[in-house]
């Protein structure tokens, strides 16, 4: 695969704010096509409203920032669907329909994308749920499904538009040590075919395990592994 010289993510002199409140100043980074990135930091110290203002779901009042190609300051409503389209959003808490089965909540974010063929729509979630290993999932409620299941079905969710870059917030967080490990892997899996992966975690252990560059919320700043000391400790 090529991977493009251009960052799939930037971010400079931005200014993170929860509600009223600037929690992140003066932010800079850029995440490559092919990266994996942990962001830690203390609950409230800014990760989730970091996330959220990527995905434009809170808006970026101060700084510039690119994501997939949209310029953060100036996207319009009526753009963000198309945003989202090239961008994996993970929740820890899944959000599932749970009156659905497993096809019919793919299903329902294709068709609310823009997918039209029946035949097509049948090919891609059998291909997203054959990627993440739950095939025989495909008529299931979500209620029928373990934890480690259910996240499973949520990233096959999450990468139904083929996106350039997945943003997971605490997506093991929820899970037994064993399952959790099972679900990383799944992300390094992916993150090798040539998806970025921006994942925030609390997970020491994956952070001591795996060398990957860390940004890290603290005291108001970001603070990135390839040019600061960032202490892994329980401070987070």
């Amino acid at each position: 695969m090529d991977f493009s010289t251009h960052p799939v993510l930037s971010m400079t002199q931005a200014t993170i704010f929860q509600g009223e409140n600037p929690v992140l100043m003066d932010v800079g980074f850029a995440i490559e096509q092919h990266e994996f990135v942990f962001l830690i930091g203390r609950t409230g110290s800014g990760k989730s409203s970091l996330l959220k203002t990527l995905y434009a779901d809170l808006p970026l009042k101060s700084g510039l920032a690119e994501v997939v190609g949209y310029a953060l300051t100036q996207i319009k409503t009526k753009d963000i669907p198309f945003l989202r389209r090239k961008i994996g959003i993970i929740f820890q808490d899944f959000q599932l329909f749970t009156d659905r089965s497993v096809q019919d909540n793919l299903s329902f974010v294709l068709k609310a994308t823009g997918w039209k063929d029946p035949v097509l729509i049948k090919e891609r979630i059998a291909d997203v749920l054959l990627q993440v290993g739950l095939l025989d999932a495909l008529t299931k409620m979500p209620h029928q499904l373990s934890g480690g299941e259910q996240q499973r079905v949520v990233i096959a969710r999450a990468l139904l538009n083929n996106p350039s870059i997945l943003l997971a917030d605490e997506p093991t967080g929820n899970l037994d040590p064993d399952v959790a490990d099972g679900i990383f892997k799944l992300f390094q899996d992916i993150n090798k075919k040539g998806t970025a992966i921006l994942m925030a975690t609390h997970n020491h252990e994956l952070l001591r395990k795996y060398p990957y560059r860390v940004l890290k919320c603290e005291k108001g700043k970001l603070l990135d592994s390839t040019v600061n000391e960032v202490s892994f400790g329980s401070s987070f």
